[in-house]
C-alpha cells in the first residue's frame, strides 16, 4: 500500500536517483508510461513476526524477519545446503541503511540480523546483489565487518545525540576508517556512512536538526533574496561560486550556487554556472546516490538553459 500510494514519489526518486547513470550501464530508467510497482507484483498471501517455516518443492526453509533496508526484511536459512539467502541485507556494497530518498532504515537491527546469521555457521551465502560466498570463515568475515561498520555509526552517533551535539556536528564528527571502505563487500559506490547517520539521527532524534532557524524558516527564495542584497546582487555570489568550483571547492560552491539560483530561479546565466558545478559535483563523487542527485541538479539547469 505504501508504494501505491507515493508512486509519484517512487518514480521521482528512480529518474534522480538512476536518470544520471550512462545507458551503457542499463539503469538510464525512466518510468513515466509504467507506475513504481509493476501490475503483476505479487500480493501478500501469508505474514508472520518472528519466523515461518515452509517447504517448497520438498525443501524446507526457515524464514526470518529482521528489520535492515525496509521494516519488512526476510531472510532464509536452508538447512539441507546449509545456505543463507539474505536479501539486500549483504549486498557487496556497504550496505543501503542511510538513503537520503527514501523510508526509515535500521542500521542497528540491521547489524543484529547478520549477527543471528552467524550462528547457523553457513557454508554458503546467497545475496540479491553481488556473487555468492563459500565457506564458514570467508561468511563470517563478511557479515563481522557488516555488523561492525553499522553498529559503530550508531554508538558514534547516539553518543553524541547524548551529549547535546547537533546533527551537523555530527555529520562532520562520525565516520568509519578509510580502511574497512576500501574492502571489496563494503565500498560506499552505491549509499554512503555519511547518509546513513543522518537516519540514525531521524530514527531516535527526529527530523529537527537543532539549528533553531531552521524549526519555522522562511521560505528559500527569501532567504536567498536577503544574502544576494547583502553581497551586493546575484553575479557576486554566482562568480564566488565559480570560482570556488575552479579550486576544487565544490561542496561551498554548491551552497553559493544554490543561494543564487533561489534568488533568481529563472536566470540563464545563474543556471548555466550552476550546471557546471554540478557536473563536476557528480564527478567527484563516488556514490550512486550522490551522483544521481547532483546529476539530477545539473539536469534541473540544462532544461533552463537549453530553453
Amino acid at each position: 500500500g505504501r508504494y501505491v500510494q507515493t508512486n509519484g514519489y517512487n518514480q521521482i526518486i528512480n529518474r534522480r536517483q538512476f536518470g544520471g547513470v550512462s545507458p551503457r550501464h542499463g539503469l538510464a530508467l525512466s518510468y513515466d508510461e509504467m507506475p513504481f510497482l509493476p501490475p503483476d507484483t505479487l500480493r501478500l498471501t501469508t505474514t508472520y513476526g518472528e519466523s515461518l517455516e515452509v517447504s517448497v518443492g520438498g525443501l524446507d526453509l526457515h524464514l526470518h524477519h529482521d528489520r535492515g533496508e525496509t521494516d519488512d526484511h526476510t531472510w532464509v536459512w536452508v538447512p539441507a545446503h546449509r545456505a543463507l539467502c539474505v536479501g539486500d541485507l549483504v549486498t557487496w556494497v556497504f550496505p543501503n541503511a542511510g538513503n537520503p530518498q527514501k523510508v526509515q532504515r535500521y542500521p542497528l537491527e540491521w547489524a543484529r540480523a547478520l549477527r543471528r546469521m552467524m550462528d547457523f555457521d553457513a557454508e554458503l551465502l546467497l545475496p540479491a546483489h553481488g556473487l555468492p560466498i563459500r565457506g564458514a570463515d570467508r561468511i563470517r568475515i563478511v557479515l563481522t565487518h557488516l555488523a561492525e561498520a553499522l553498529e559503530s555509526l550508531v554508538e558514534q552517533t547516539v553518543t553524541l545525540m547524548n551529549e547535546g551535539a547537533t546533527l551537523d556536528e555530527i555529520v562532520h564528527t562520525v565516520g568509519l576508517p578509510d580502511a574497512w571502505l576500501e574492502r571489496p563487500w563494503m565500498r560506499p559506490v552505491y549509499d554512503e556512512p555519511t547518509f546513513v547517520v543522518r537516519n540514525i539521527w531521524r530514527l531516535y532524534g527526529g527530523w529537527w536538526d537543532l539549528d533553531p532557524s531552521q524549526l519555522k524558516p522562511a521560505p528559500k527564495s527569501a532567504v536567498a533574496a536577503e544574502i544576494v542584497a547583502l553581497a551586493g546582487g546575484t553575479r557576486a555570489l554566482v562568480d564566488r561560486a565559480a570560482e570556488l568550483a575552479d579550486r576544487g571547492e565544490l561542496v561551498m560552491a554548491c551552497h553559493l550556487i544554490e543561494l543564487a539560483a533561489h534568488a533568481e530561479p529563472d536566470s540563464v546565466s545563474v543556471h548555466g554556472v550552476r550546471r557546471e558545478i554540478y557536473a563536476a559535483r557528480r564527478a567527484s563523487e563516488s556514490s550512486l546516490m550522490s551522483k544521481g542527485i547532483f546529476s539530477a541538479a545539473a539536469r534541473e539547469s540544462a532544461a533552463i538553459t537549453d530553453g
